[in-house]
């Protein structure tokens, strides 16, 4: 059991890691291109799901959806990956969501969970929307079209084919992986339901061309929203670290050999790396060579026990959630 820590006791950063915007854009070519394609094919469809990852809700959702995607079609916004998220306050998250930005329909799902409720509940909720909305062009048509969105590394592909394995009992049709940008252009549609038929169209992961808050661009990195070279696993890793420090998760000083919490990231992946004997050999000017810490292995390693859960579970954007009795004491 984890060693129990007083934040007080330490004098913590308060604010964000201070990084270049310039390092959390990114938009290549293929997002672009994508997100064109899927705009020319809004028409023949009946339905939007957006994916997004549990545990930032309330950020990182790309703006142009809203604008040219969700409304001009019946929206479903799926929360994936709810098990690294903190279960019990899943129904606060959909309240303010309904209350603050007018989304009736919120489903948290694990798409790695054959038996997710909120997986069960999909097909259902698609069939009824859809059934109950004014299909213009398509009205006529018996069969159901859907289309998935979302900013990279979310899970739409491994959704699609959960629910393809659930409904129809066929192998996996997408290919997935733990890196942004698997999916890079609008695929053809795939079967995922026979009575009534409905099929699915994957789309690449769409992030926002320009980065207009540090802190938003850093969270989606720590979800793996970017590709984690691009930005770098030691800027990633500190901000792990001051948002763990601040919420008092603490789970990660046993994790990575501290004796007790510390805000100094380079003293935090150099005693990692002397638990988890991770050392590289360099040669210096006079050619000999020595081993140094290989901080930016102790990074990815540090940076992957968050996105497993192995540090706990936890709302990245826990602050953005409000709260009922500060509102009630603002009322009064």
């Amino acid at each position: 059991m984890a060693t129990k820590f007083n934040v007080a006791a330490y004098n913590f950063r308060t604010k964000c890691p201070y990084v270049s915007k310039d390092l959390l854009r990114w938009f290549p070519g293929h997002m672009n291109k994508g997100l064109k394609q899927m705009q020319r094919k809004l028409k023949s469809v009946d339905c939007v799901i957006e994916v997004h990852d549990a545990r930032i809700p309330f950020t990182g959702r790309n703006p142009i959806f809203t604008s040219t995607m969700t409304g001009a079609k019946p929206h479903i916004l799926v929360l994936n990956k709810k098990d690294l998220t903190v279960q019990s306050l899943i129904p606060k998250i959909k309240d303010q969501l309904t209350a603050k930005e007018g989304i009736e329909n919120v489903i948290f799902t694990n798409s790695k969970d054959q038996h997710c409720r909120g997986l069960k509940s999909l097909r259902p909720r698609m069939v009824d929307i859809i059934k109950n909305s004014n299909r213009y062009n398509r009205s006529e048509e018996l069969d159901y079209s859907v289309m998935i969105i979302g900013v990279p590394n979310v899970g739409k592909s491994s959704l699609i084919n959960m629910l393809r394995s659930r409904n129809m009992n066929l192998k996996h049709a997408l290919p997935v992986g733990a890196v942004a940008g698997i999916t890079r252009s609008v695929m053809t549609r795939i079967k995922i339901n026979n009575d009534p038929k409905i099929f699915m169209l994957d789309t690449p992961g769409i992030l926002e061309p320009s980065v207009k808050n540090i802190e938003m661009g850093l969270k989606l990195a720590l979800c793996a929203s970017l590709q984690d070279h691009l930005v770098g696993e030691e800027i990633i890793a500190d901000y792990l670290l001051y948002w763990l420090n601040k919420h008092g998760k603490f789970k990660y000083v046993d994790f990575m050999g501290l004796e007790e919490p510390s805000d100094d990231i380079n003293k935090v992946l150099i005693t990692g790396s002397i638990k988890f004997n991770r050392v590289r050999r360099i040669r210096d000017y006079d050619g000999q060579t020595r081993e140094v810490p290989d901080v930016i292995e102790v990074a990815r390693t540090m940076i992957r026990a968050f996105r497993t859960g192995e540090l706990g579970k936890i709302l990245l954007d826990i602050d953005l959630l409000k709260n009922d009795r500060e509102e009630e004491k603002i009322l009064e």
